[in-house]
């Protein structure tokens, strides 16, 4: 299948390099920029939402932001919701660099979307963005009335890096019988941080900040020693056995242009071969990050809210 034309033509037009050839160490401050440029995204047919609204999350390393979107037609709370964790390798992203995500899963869902901003690297090392999604978790479950959530019916979801502290959240509840989620729903997700085995990829054919060198990168910022790439916490493909006994239902949205997607494909097999329900649905011209580039095309407006139906659907909504 080949590359979709219209995002082709937008790393083409951004003049995006080959990060196989660049080192960006030391270039954070520059790569958040890009990143933010690049996904922010301000549309005229936005979806409407009933309201939004800002969470401060009490954590021992400081109080975390964390923003609440509420779709129209959600219904009175407490109801169904999303915790949502955004991508960026850990490195990158924040509340407004997927805003529009956040908008889009809440009325594909019909489910209040609260998304979590997190500490990022290279300022926070591992395990800083797993305990501070694990904190948010927590208070969530234990403070749905302020959310208008019911913990009951609450999924964990992320893109990317956001997909890695869901599966771990999953994974972290079961081996702690702890408020496991009702549901994961797991966009693209970095399931493994040792080493990133694909053919060679240009920027343009990989996706969003996702070649082989960034990859290197955005795994030194955040892990500090060589021995903590296996930590299952980071790293859930990896797991032991008994981390995919019994975790929730899980849907998996891939790329066909994507490094990540066998990675992403050999999860859900794990998990499907554990009993786990799974469904997976890949977008084969797509490329790694392209919900964050919904200006660009219906076709990613239309996978985002397909992806909020399903789990939507999954937690009752629709």
């Amino acid at each position: 299948m080949n590359l979709d034309q219209s995002f082709r033509q937008f790393m083409d037009k951004f003049q995006m390099p080959d990060f196989s050839s660049v080192d960006w160490k030391g270039s954070v401050d520059k790569l958040r920029l890009q990143f933010y440029l690049a996904s922010r995204a301000i549309e005229r047919d936005a979806p409407e939402m009933a309201d939004i609204s800002h969470l401060s999350i009490p954590s021992p390393s400081g109080t975390m932001r964390a923003r609440l979107y509420t779709p129209l037609g959600a219904g009175i709370p407490p109801g169904p919701g999303i915790v949502f964790f955004h991508g960026g390798g850990f490195v990158l992203g924040d509340l407004d660099s997927h805003d529009m995500i956040c908008r889009r899963l809440a009325e594909g869902s019909r489910c209040r979307v609260i998304a979590v901003d997190y500490r990022l690297a290279p300022e926070h090392k591992f395990p800083a963005a797993h305990d501070d999604a694990l904190t948010a978790w927590n208070w969530i479950t234990t403070h749905g009335d302020r959310c208008g959530v019911d913990p009951e019916r609450l999924a964990v979801s992320g893109d990317s890096a956001g997909g890695n502290l869901s599966a771990f959240l999953a994974q972290e509840m079961t081996r702690t019988d702890g408020f496991s989620p009702a549901f994961q729903l797991l966009l693209y997700p970095l399931v493994q941080f040792v080493d990133i085995r694909t053919k060679k990829m240009s920027f343009q054919e990989g996706g969003f900040f996702i070649s082989a060198n960034l990859f290197e990168y955005f795994r030194d910022a955040y892990i500090g020693e060589e021995a903590e790439r296996m930590d299952p916490r980071v790293s859930p493909l990896f797991a032991s056995p008994d981390a995919f006994k019994g975790l929730p239902p899980a849907h998996f949205v891939l790329c066909g242009w994507d490094p990540l997607k066998d990675e992403g494909l050999a999860y859900a097999d794990k998990m499907a071969s554990f009993g786990v329900p799974v469904s997976v649905r890949e977008h084969p011209g797509m490329v790694h990050g392209f919900m964050n580039m919904t200006a660009l095309s219906d076709a990613v407006r239309i996978a985002i809210r397909d992806a909020g139906h399903v789990a939507g659907t999954a937690l009752g909504a629709v």
